[in-house]
This record gives structure tokens, C-alpha cells and sequence, in this order.
């Protein structure tokens, strides 16, 4: 689920949404624009929390997002309701499996990452993943990997690229 920007034609807004998309390689704005709803429903999730413990009621539901952001790797262990609302778009945005595959040198390039998983060339944990906007978990992060029966997965292959971490900031 996503929401189009309310206003459509702002060019500081549509420069920073180009920027985002070249960055991170995704498709066309709508994923960008998911991404953003994300972030909006945790900040929302988490105004709310913070506005119940301040009233002094304690709500059930906070550790259960905190732990889902943890596990994600979209926050940091020591993370609290107000890191929520300090989250970047960039946060989510570098847990797509497209951008681990990247970032972990399976590719050369971010187009070529959504190539190789939309062909089915990459695993991870020993299952064929697909979908490039597919969320890893802190966990799954090392078991990225060239699907076992895919001509990739042969060293000799001439596209496959030299695993080469890329640390990018």
C-alpha cells in the first residue's frame, strides 16, 4: 500500500524522489513511495505509543515494533520509540534484497541485482527469491547467495561479479 504525493508537482520533492531512485535502483517512484509509507506507519505507530506513555498507560504493541524494526536491522539493538521517529527512508531502502545483492558484490551494478533476482539467480537461506523489494532480515543478510542450479552460480560465468563488499555512505 502507498500514497501518491498529495501535491504532484514540486520540483525540490521530485528532485530528491529522482535522486532516491537512481541511488537505491528501484523501478519507478511507486516503490519509493511504499517505502515511504512504511516509514509513516512506524512514526505514526510510534507517535501514538509515546503519546500513551506519557499519559502513563504502557501499550502492549511497542515491543512488538520494536523488535520487528530490530529484527529487520532497520534500527540499532539499543533502539527506543523516539529513534522511530528519526528513521531515514534510507534505512528501509538499504534492507531490500536489491540492494544487499549490490552492496554484498553479488552484482556489478544495482540494475543488475533486480536482474539477477527477478531471473531467479539469487537465494537466500537456500530459497529462490524473486522479488527485489523482498525485506532481509539482520539474519538472512550472510546467506545471500547465487541459487545453487543457476548458471550463475558456476565461477566461471562470465556475469557473474567478483564479491567485492560495497560500503557506500
Amino acid at each position: 500500500m502507498y500514497d501518491r504525493p498529495k501535491t504532484p508537482f514540486q520540483a525540490e520533492r521530485i528532485a530528491q524522489e529522482v535522486e532516491l531512485v537512481k541511488a537505491y535502483g528501484l523501478r519507478n517512484k511507486r516503490e519509493l513511495w511504499k517505502a515511504q509509507a512504511t516509514l509513516r506507519k512506524y512514526r505514526q505507530a510510534s507517535r501514538k505509543m509515546l503519546a500513551a506513555v506519557s499519559v502513563g498507560e504502557a501499550p502492549p504493541e511497542a515491543d512488538a515494533i520494536l523488535n520487528r524494526l530490530k529484527k529487520f536491522g532497520m534500527m540499532k539493538e539499543e533502539g527506543d520509540l523516539d529513534a522511530i521517529l528519526s528513521m531515514k527512508m534510507t534505512d528501509i531502502l538499504e534492507r531490500r534484497l536489491q540492494t544487499q545483492v549490490y552492496r554484498q558484490g553479488l552484482a556489478s551494478s544495482l540494475k543488475q541485482a533486480r536482474q539477477f533476482i527477478t531471473h531467479g539467480h539469487i537465494q537466500v537461506s537456500g530459497r529462490r527469491v524473486t522479488v527485489p523489494g523482498y525485506l532481509v532480515r539482520r539474519g538472512e543478510e550472510m546467506t545471500i547467495d547465487y541459487y545453487r542450479s543457476s548458471p550463475m552460480a558456476q565461477e566461471g560465468h562470465p556475469e557473474r561479479a567478483s564479491r567485492i563488499p560495497r560500503v557506500e555512505g
